[in-house]
């Protein structure tokens, strides 16, 4: 490396803890290094536990070291050398960091958007007060002096000041929800009256559908009723600052519009408010601006100039940034102009079913009859508590129907809503017992696990994996068992923006390159527009009763799913997604007006 380029660059070196094994290999890592062999200590082990540590003055930035290693532990990139003037925070030595911060903004919504991994809740969490930078400093306390000192003449400082003074006054919506029982004992109404700072639950309980469940104990709440239940919380606060961290997960299309309009309208009546959020339509439809967060997960993260939610999402699409010359990833994300695939695909059935009922003590379902053909692919959608997972359940033969009758005649392989991280063992093992043959090596290995980003989490002890991990993996365990059909319970669940769009294009590559069959249930309407060739639609009483249609092509039924939400979408002119029209604009009321609600003509 030359000069020039040494002194324009910095290096990053990242240490994954829980891949690095000293006990199981070589220390290759420390053997070869180009900087060990002439004398210098540029790769050591702690006397501790024996990991390495790397000293990233000296590393050469050769790439040696990530070759070598077996457990692909050891992550080192060379950033440009201003970067390192922005460093905002680091948790240790050969740790995640992340550079620069987002702004917010007075009466506008702010959008955060990237991978997972990339410091997007620690970011919330140093914004919100809750946590102080350290600049880089992990070794040391750091003073609010030095910060503000940091940060003088940007407009970060008076935000800062607040924090400092304990003026600040900030609202959090944190991302794990399902937390909230451990937290607070009693009921939502017990909850609402503690937090209600606004005077605004008479409003905002109708408006999240949270009626029925303020009498009950909050250790009974579902997902979804949380996830709710703690937008009405942080809703609730008299704050200058809201953060809201994934306020989509658990909640159906219906229940995400709600969100999305209760967070709006803190907005419009003049706060300074910024989402966390991976639903892309989701995301479109609430921000004004956005930021992108890239870099490498788990290693470092950078935080964009801010960008028009048009701009910002087609460039996060793009993986380039024109404004600041950064190309973040290899391939652009494309949305296929030609809506569906079902002129294509052959009539071949492989399995069929007619109608079915299924009762429990206060709920009933019906589904109309149909068939899953050869190649094809089946989105099933609708509000939640509607039967469609008792419909999946039903077809993979985990429940039998009151009536109606189910000629399969294909194996299926289903992957459950709500996923068991209770086995004792590692990603490899578990893989194993799914697929029953050595997978290093072997065809699937190349189809499935390095496409689907599992090949490097087969070390990880499956009880220690993230949320979108263990989703990885489970969709990945599903797709290696031996089946005609491959049922999915929400796979879009807990994965981030980009996760979701590269699993739907490599389930429907999949699919059809395996002459397989495939059906999907998900609240993500981006993954199942980009998925599914037909629709399957669940309406009805939520919770009482639900009925189902047969499957429908994907035009027909994305118009009527569309109508019953009342909104309209239309295609980005520049990457064809789908992005749904501001309510009330002139392309809402003319596309209402036709009776075209989805961006294809109904024939």
């Amino acid at each position: 490396m030359g000069n020039s380029e040494a002194e324009s660059t910095h290096r990053v070196a990242v240490l994954d803890e829980e891949l690095c094994q000293p006990r199981k290999c070589g220390l290759e890592c420390i053997v070869y290094c180009p900087v060990n062999k002439t004398g210098g200590e540029c790769i050591i082990q702690r006397p501790d536990d024996g990991k390495a540590v790397i000293a990233e003055d000296l590393c050469t930035g050769c790439g040696i070291c990530i070759r070598k290693c077996p457990f692909d532990a050891i992550v080192i990139v060379n950033l440009a050398k201003e970067l390192s003037e922005d460093k905002v925070h680091q948790y240790g030595i050969n740790s995640f960091r992340f550079y620069r911060l987002p702004t917010l903004k007075k009466c506008a919504v702010v959008g955060l958007v990237g991978r997972n991994g990339m410091g997007k809740s620690t970011i919330v969490n140093i914004l919100s007060g809750n946590m102080k930078p350290n600049l880089g400093k992990y070794d040391q306390e750091i003073s609010w002096d030095e910060i503000l000192k940091y940060y003088q003449g940007t407009e970060m400082k008076s935000h800062f000041e607040k924090i400092a003074n304990g003026t600040m006054r900030a609202s959090i919506k944190p991302q794990l929800v399902y937390l909230i029982p451990k937290a607070f004992k009693g009921t939502p109404k017990e909850l609402l009256k503690r937090y209600d700072e606004r005077k605004v639950t008479d409003k905002l309980v109708p408006q999240l559908g949270l009626q029925n469940i303020l009498d009950r104990d909050i250790a009974q709440l579902s997902g979804g009723e949380l996830q709710r239940l703690a937008v009405a919380i942080a809703a609730a606060k008299d704050a200058e600052y809201y953060f809201f961290d994934e306020p989509s997960s658990y909640n159906d299309v219906y229940q995400r519009l709600t969100v999305a309009k209760v967070i709006r309208e803190l907005a419009e009546q003049g706060k300074n408010v910024m989402v966390v959020e991976h639903d892309m339509t989701l995301l479109d439809y609430l921000s004004d601006y956005v930021h992108i967060i890239y870099g490498e997960p788990g290693a470092y993260g950078i935080v964009s100039g801010m960008q028009s939610t048009k701009v910002g999402i087609n460039n996060f699409l793009e993986g380039f940034l024109p404004t600041e010359n950064v190309r973040f990833r290899d391939k652009a994300f494309r949305f296929d102009i030609a809506s569906s695939n079902e002129d294509v695909l052959l009539d071949i059935p492989i399995a069929s079913y007619g109608d079915l009922t299924k009762s429990f003590p206060s709920f009933k379902l019906h589904v109309a009859g149909g068939k899953i053909r050869r190649g094809g692919i089946i989105g099933i959608i609708g509000a939640n508590a509607l039967g469609k997972t008792t419909f999946m359940r039903m077809l993979a033969g985990v429940d039998k129907p009151d009536s109606g009758k189910i000629d399969i005649g294909a194996t299926i392989s289903y992957k459950p809503q709500y996923l068991n991280q209770d086995y004792d063992g590692d990603v490899r093992s578990l893989m194993y017992t799914a697929y029953m043959n050595p997978i290093e090596g072997s065809s699937v290995e190349q189809q499935i696990i390095i496409p689907l980003g599992v090949k490097k989490l087969f070390e990880k002890n499956v009880k220690n994996l993230s949320g979108g991990e263990l989703q990885k993996v489970a969709v990945a365990a599903s797709l290696l068992r031996q089946a005609d059909i491959y049922a999915l319970d929400e796979p879009s669940a807990f994965l981030d923006a980009e996760d979701r769009i590269a699993v739907a294009k490599f389930l429907q590559r999949f699919v059809r390159a395996q002459g397989k069959s495939a059906i999907i249930i998900d609240h993500d309407i981006q993954l199942i527009d980009l998925v599914a060739d037909s629709l399957v639609i669940f309406e009805g009483q939520q919770g009482v009763e639900g009925s189902a249609t047969e499957p429908i092509k994907k035009e027909e039924g994305m118009n009527r799913f569309l109508k019953a939400l009342s909104i309209t979408y239309r295609r980005d002119e520049t990457t064809g997604r789908p992005r749904v029209n501001k309510e009330g604009g002139r392309l809402d009321r003319e596309q209402k007006e036709s009776g075209n609600y989805y961006y294809t003509k109904i024939q």
